[in-house]
């Protein structure tokens, strides 16, 4: 007999409100720009810290995922599309009277591939079908273009907003583009933003530059970045005061990646991250010396930080039993939702064992009861990602209801080695990927923690396309599979998404379906879909533009046509479902698919 646990208790780790790392303009630090989906779904809000009022910004049905302040604090910049595929344009809201208008009006909708705003200056970066552009100018002005190209460019890092394009007087824009490359090797250029003159390239073969953000005083143009020539990313500044620029990496004594937060305000130091196991912690590093030194150690994960304009350190902070908090580095919490916290959750267990790539990092968290356990095998997105000691409200719902959860940190995840992260690169997706979870999975079931006859798997995006894969090379394995956002035919997915997605494809791959159909056949799931023999349960945004829902849909066409047992939810949204309710839903669907065909296996 399964004991239900509190349906209360697990719902509130949904329901209680979250709040991101904030940010700020130089000219009213204490009015703070933060996303939260306080009201029901994923907003952009506004917190004064001297009057105590809050005020939620934006309305957006498909909701706001990221924003960027107007330099002078009046507002806030955010990506609108309505439908949830991400094409769309950048738009401002007024603090002052709630008014939205476009940004850059004459620009036509693509994709977002950038912004920064610095003193009157704008740039933005955006594609369409074929072509990358960049675009500079004045607020208010006709943009001019400064840069176009078919291969990947953009301003800021790929896959997040970074404060790395204009100089802090917008006298100098920094881009990323792959001339030389690929979206996965990009190199940077910066140019003069009244002439367009070169001011300097900045290439390392082979390896890929990411940008971190320009010092914050006016006239500063030494600019902070991430490279991979030391076999794990470590932080450099780029001087551009002299045309071409010089360069410093500082090499750092740590056993993981560092990535940049941000500048003190004098410029005489960066703030850091260090990533190890699913954690993170904050150093200090002095340009001068070359010396770093601990911040801040909170024995869980960082998702954000920053430094005051008085040099005081702020962060995001979590682990699986801590909820997140915005603090000081001294303790002082600064930004809380109005709600309770979300109970706390059940601590992570981190291993490592004999992966087929080599040591692999795992996290397990397993429910009350004596094992072996039914298991849930979670498989993360990206594939450039990686799992955290966070408080993850679906992993903490699953345990709740007598599941063990295992993540495995597969090679192509980050928080290791730049070989770990790129094993993936040159056409070898999939494989790798499925045999470190298989792995994994015999590791613990010979440690007795997971009843090998009752093991789920389940991911989302690059984890569902890794789950449906999965679940046909290893039909005997799995009792059942969760496909969140999936790739599912790799062929017919590359034709339907947006450019920027196809280039993905082309650098991972080496080249397109037409270049390489033996390849792409090979590690697609739709190639494997007559060996499926366990339940699967899809969901799908019907306005995915990175899976879109064409393949889906053909995915699960064949698993009915041959008879398999096959649910699927397409809820009106695109690759994310920022709305609440529509999150609970996929909860809801999902214990009950697993009760089904995992809990009922029970002897």
């Amino acid at each position: 007999m399964v004991l239900l646990p509190d349906a209360d208790v697990w719902r509130q780790r949904f329901t209680a409100p979250f709040a991101s790392f904030p940010q700020w303009a130089a000219p009213h630090p204490d009015r703070l720009f933060y996303v939260s989906d306080e009201g029901g779904s994923t907003q952009a809000w506004t917190l004064d810290r001297t009057s105590g009022a809050r005020i939620r910004l934006t309305d957006q049905a498909v909701g706001v995922e990221q924003l960027v302040v107007v330099p002078d604090g009046s507002g806030a910049a955010w990506w609108s599309d309505d439908s949830g595929d991400e094409n769309g344009a950048w738009v401002v809201t007024s603090v002052a009277d709630g008014s939205t208008t476009p940004l850059l009006p004459s620009l036509p909708a693509g994709w977002s591939q950038g912004l920064s705003l610095e003193a009157d200056q704008v740039a933005v970066a955006v594609a369409d079908d074929t072509t990358y552009r960049i675009y500079v100018g004045a607020r208010g002005e006709e943009p001019r273009l400064v840069y176009a190209s078919d291969s990947p460019a953009g301003i800021g890092r790929e896959w997040e907003q970074t404060p790395g394009g204009l100089s802090a007087d917008g006298r100098l824009l920094c881009f990323r583009h792959s001339e030389q490359g690929d979206i996965l090797h990009f190199g940077l250029r910066v140019v003069d933003v009244a002439s367009g003159a070169l001011v300097g390239d900045l290439l390392d073969p082979g390896l890929t530059l990411k940008v971190a953000a320009w010092a914050p005083s006016p006239g500063d143009q030494r600019l902070a970045l991430v490279h991979e020539r030391d076999g794990y990313e470590r932080p450099a500044v780029w001087d551009l005061s002299v045309v071409g620029g010089t360069r410093r990496d500082y090499p750092l004594d740590l056993p993981g990646p560092v990535d940049v937060a941000g500048w003190w305000p004098d410029g005489s130091s960066l703030l850091l991250f260090h990533e190890l196991d699913g954690r993170r912690q904050l150093y200090r590093l002095e340009l001068a010396s070359g010396e770093a030194s601990v911040v801040h150690d909170p024995g869980g994960w960082i998702s954000g930080a920053g430094v005051r304009p008085d040099g005081e350190v702020w962060l995001r902070e979590e682990s699986a039993t801590r909820a997140p908090r915005i603090r000081t580095d001294g303790g002082a919490v600064i930004l809380a939702p109005r709600a309770d916290p979300p109970p706390a959750g059940r601590a992570h267990r981190p291993m490592t064992f004999a992966g087929p790539g080599g040591p692999t990092h795992l996290l397990l968290t397993v429910p009350d009861g004596p094992p072996p356990y039914p298991t849930v095998m979670m498989v993360h997105g990206g594939p450039e990602w990686a799992y955290a000691d966070e408080l993850d409200p679906w992993e903490q719902a699953l345990a709740d209801h007598g599941y063990a959860v295992v993540k495995v940190n597969y090679r192509g995840s980050t928080g290791g080695s730049v070989a770990w992260r790129t094993a993936l690169h040159g056409g070898n997706i999939g494989f790798p990927e499925v045999a470190d979870v298989v792995a994994g999975l015999a590791y613990l079931v010979g440690r007795g923690v997971v009843d090998p006859a009752r093991v789920a798997i389940e991911g989302w995006s690059w984890g569902g396309y890794v789950t449906l894969l999965a679940a046909g090379l290893h039909p005997a394995l799995f009792a059942a599979a969760i496909a969140g956002i999936p790739v599912c035919d790799s062929v017919m997915t590359h034709e339907d998404c947006s450019l920027p997605q196809q280039g993905y494809d082309l650098a991972i791959m080496g080249g397109s379906p037409a270049e390489l159909p033996e390849l792409y056949a090979e590690r697609s799931p739709i190639t494997y879909v007559n060996r499926v023999r366990a339940p699967i349960l899809i969901i799908a945004g019907e306005h995915d533009s990175a899976c879109p829902i064409r393949q889906v849909r053909h995915y699960v066409a064949q698993l009915r046509a041959l008879g398999r047992t096959v649910d699927a939810h397409i809820y009106p949204a695109g690759h994310h479902a920022n709305s609440v309710e529509e999150k609970l839903r996929h909860v809801d669907i999902s214990l009950a698919f697993l009760a089904r065909h995992i809990q009922s296996r029970h002897t």
